[in-house]
């Protein structure tokens, strides 16, 4: 029987994991608390989709639905290099109904309801788009399903590359106390001042994508001294006992 894409995409992501087996790791989270370096699979708490290990550091996505955390302490900074290969092999609406393309970052990802995101929208338009998931004493997507959601306004704002088939973007964020910087392939294109709102929750950085094939490099690191954010215990305990959360 004839393989399907996901099955040879698995396939290719095992060999390419295997062959890179004993090579030495990229400095990542495993350090101190705030060092900089590249994620791998390993570093992360997926709880929703798969991510596949590849060579070179890089991670693969071909799923409809990809949530993850970092699980380690760092600053809010959070840069992802990714090669944009089309539609997932499957497709899932937003709770909207809309189907959206996009890749993005998680910052301050306390739990599935209090968290900010910083996505690159691909289809059906191109644009970055800053939203904050608030909802007080909820935790779970069962709690909150997709309620809780602002669009923030920037106070500068540019519009970002068009992305297609193929291409490869930068994407990175870095959250300073209330204070938002976003990079699209090196240059500005969104600085804003967050509500006090922000500071209420806080938790890893993360990365979310949906309806999207691709491969990425996910890396962490911020200013020398900036503030360090905590995995919560109950998370990394949650992640080691290998559990799975509802998608936010």
């Amino acid at each position: 029987m004839p393989m399907t894409r996901r099955a040879r995409f698995l396939a290719a992501a095992s060999m390419l994991a295997a062959g890179v087996a004993g090579a030495a790791v990229a400095a990542g989270p495993a350090g101190a608390a705030g060092g900089a370096g590249t994620i791998d699979r390993r570093d992360l708490c997926v709880t929703s989709g798969e991510i596949a290990q590849l060579g070179g550091h890089r991670l693969g996505i071909d799923e409809p639905e990809v949530r993850a955390v970092v699980l380690a302490d760092t600053p809010q900074a959070a840069e992802i290099r990714f090669t944009y290969r089309g539609p997932s092999a499957g497709t899932k609406p937003l709770a909207s109904g809309e189907v959206r393309r996009q890749i993005g970052l998680k910052l301050r990802a306390q739990d599935s309801c209090n968290l900010l995101y910083v996505m690159w929208w691909i289809e059906p338009r191109n644009q970055i788009a800053v939203s904050i998931k608030r909802n007080p004493g909820q935790r779970t997507h069962e709690d909150c399903g997709a309620r809780g959601y602002v669009n923030m306004k920037a106070r500068r704002r540019a519009p970002a590359p068009h992305i297609e088939p193929d291409s490869t973007h930068t994407l990175r964020a870095e959250l300073l106390g209330r204070e938002l910087r976003v990079w699209s392939d090196g240059a500005p294109v969104w600085e804003g001042t967050l509500p006090a709102e922000v500071e209420d929750f806080d938790g890893p950085v993360g990365l979310r994508s949906d309806n999207v094939r691709m491969e990425l490099a996910y890396r962490i690191g911020g200013e020398p001294g900036a503030p360090i954010s905590r995995v919560p215990a109950w998370l990394r305990q949650r992640c080691k006992a290998r559990g799975r959360e509802a998608a936010d």
